[in-house]
C-alpha cells in the first residue's frame, strides 16, 4: 500500500478515476480499458493521474533521475524501405546521401569516449548495398579500439535486415552480434505495435508479429533491450493502451526490457503529415504528461524506468515529465539525426550540466548511469537555476 494521495480526493476527480487510481496503488494491474479511460483525463483528474504516477515513481526507484553520457552514430541515411512518418531516409544518388565507412565510425566512437561517454547508440538506414556482415564489421572495429566502450545498437528493423542479408535466422545473426561486442539494443522501430496503423505508417514492411519476435529473441540470448512507442499521428488512446499492455506481457515472459522511453511524432517533415489527410501534427502538451504518467502505471513493477526523450520534448517539458512518473532523461547523445531530419526543434547535444540543472531545479537527486542502468556518479546537494535560464544552459541546443 502507498500513502493517501491527496489529489485523489479534489473537487472534480470523479468516482470512476478515483477508483481506477486507487485499485493501481492497492496494487492492482491496470488493464487497457482504465488506461484509455485515464488518457482522457484533464483538469483535477490530470493533476490526480500525475500525483499517482510519483508516488509510484517514488516507491519504485527513489528520488534519482538518471542520465547516461552517449553518442549517437547515424551511420547511414540511405534507406528505401518507404515509411511515412520518416524524413531520415535519403537515396543513394541524392546530394545529401550519407555512408559513415568504418573509420568514420571508430573515429567518432573514440571522440566520444574522449568526452566520457560511456556509450554509443548506433543506428541507421537500410542501404541496400550493405553486406550482412558491415553490422558484425562495426562492432569488431570499435571493440578493436574501444573494448570498454559499450555498444547499444541495431533497431529491430536492422536486424531483420542483416538477417535477411546475412541469409541466418534472427538468433544466429543477433548471437553473431553479442558475440562481436554488442551490449544491447535500442526497441525502437516499434511505432505503434497494431498492425492496422502500421500498414498506414510503414507500408507492413516490419510487422509487430515481427518486432515482437526479434525482440523476444534478443532477450532469450540475453541481449537486453529499450522499449518504445510512438504517438500522435493516426493513431489514439485504444492502441496506446493495447501496445502498453503487449509491452507489459513481453516483459513478463523475459524480463528483457531496461527502460520504456515515449516518442512523440514529429510531423514537420514527414510524407505522412504532408501528403495524408487527418494526420496530427504530433501529441498535445497533455497527451505527452498523460503518456509518460499512464506508462508508469501501466508498466509499474515490470518496466520501472521511464526515459523523457528531451529531443522530442524539449528540456522545459522533459522537466516537467519528472513529475509524472519520470525517472530518467536519457543521454546526451552528441550527435542525433533523426528527429532532426524530421524538423525537430531542439537540437542534437545536451550539456551534462543541463541534465543536472534540470534534476535539481525538481529536487532531485542527479546521477550518471551507465547502459543497463548501473550508478556511476551520484551528484551533489541541489543547486537551483531558473526554469527560463534552462534554454540557454542547453547551449547547443
Amino acid at each position: 500500500m502507498h500513502e493517501p494521495v491527496k489529489e485523489l480526493y479534489q473537487p472534480g476527480v470523479s468516482t470512476v478515476v478515483r477508483d481506477i487510481l486507487e485499485s493501481v496503488l492497492a496494487g492492482q494491474e491496470l488493464n487497457e480499458a482504465d488506461a484509455i479511460s485515464l488518457f482522457g483525463t484533464e483538469g483535477a483528474e490530470l493533476d490526480a493521474l500525475t500525483a499517482c504516477a510519483d508516488q509510484l515513481r517514488r516507491a519504485s526507484v527513489g528520488d534519482t533521475v538518471t542520465f547516461v553520457i552517449n553518442r549517437n552514430i547515424n551511420y547511414t541515411n540511405v534507406c528505401y524501405m518507404g515509411c511515412r512518418f520518416c524524413s531520415f531516409a535519403k537515396r543513394k544518388g541524392d546530394a545529401d546521401a550519407e555512408f559513415f565507412d568504418l573509420d568514420e565510425i571508430v573515429s567518432r566512437a573514440e571522440e566520444a569516449w574522449a568526452r566520457g561517454a560511456t556509450e554509443v547508440c548506433i543506428q541507421g538506414g537500410l542501404h541496400p548495398d550493405i553486406p550482412g556482415h558491415f553490422y558484425r564489421d562495426m562492432l569488431k572495429a570499435i571493440k578493436a579500439k574501444l573494448p570498454d566502450m559499450h555498444i547499444h545498437a541495431f533497431s529491430p528493423f536492422e536486424i531483420w535486415f542483416g538477417a535477411r542479408k546475412s541469409k541466418m535466422s534472427y538468433a544466429e545473426f543477433i548471437q553473431d552480434l553479442i558475440d562481436h561486442g554488442l551490449g544491447s539494443m535500442p526497441g525502437t522501430a516499434a511505432e505503434i505495435l497494431d498492425t492496422t496503423i502500421r500498414k498506414q505508417l510503414t507500408r507492413d514492411k516490419l510487422t509487430t508479429e515481427e518486432w515482437v519476435e526479434i525482440v523476444k529473441t534478443a532477450h532469450q540470448l540475453g541481449l537486453p533491450t529499450t522499449s518504445t512507442i510512438m504517438y500522435g499521428h493516426i493513431d489514439g488512446p485504444e492502441h496506446w493502451a493495447a501496445h502498453l499492455a503487449l509491452l507489459r506481457d513481453i516483459q513478463k515472459e523475459t524480463g528483457g526490457f531496461t527502460e520504456f522511453v515515449p516518442l512523440g511524432f514529429i510531423h514537420h517533415k514527414t510524407p505522412l503529415y504532408l501528403e495524408q489527410a487527418g494526420v496530427r501534427p504530433g501529441p498535445t502538451r497533455l497527451e505527452h504528461i498523460r503518456m509518460h504518467a499512464v506508462a508508469r502505471l501501466m508498466l509499474n513493477g515490470w518496466i520501472d524506468n521511464i526515459q523523457a526523450s528531451w529531443v522530442k520534448l524539449g528540456p522545459e517539458l522533459a522537466q516537467q515529465m519528472l513529475t509524472a512518473g519520470v525517472n530518467d532523461l536519457g543521454g546526451t547523445l552528441m550527435n542525433e539525426s533523426i528527429s532532426r531530419a524530421a524538423g525537430a526543434e531542439h537540437g542534437q547535444e545536451m550539456h551534462p550540466d543541463t541534465f543536472l540543472h534540470i534534476m535539481r531545479n525538481m529536487g532531485r537527486q542527479p546521477v550518471r548511469r551507465n547502459t543497463l542502468y548501473q550508478h556511476v556518479t551520484v551528484y551533489d546537494s541541489p543547486q537551483i537555476v531558473p526554469v527560463a535560464q534552462l534554454s540557454q544552459v542547453a547551449g547547443g541546443l
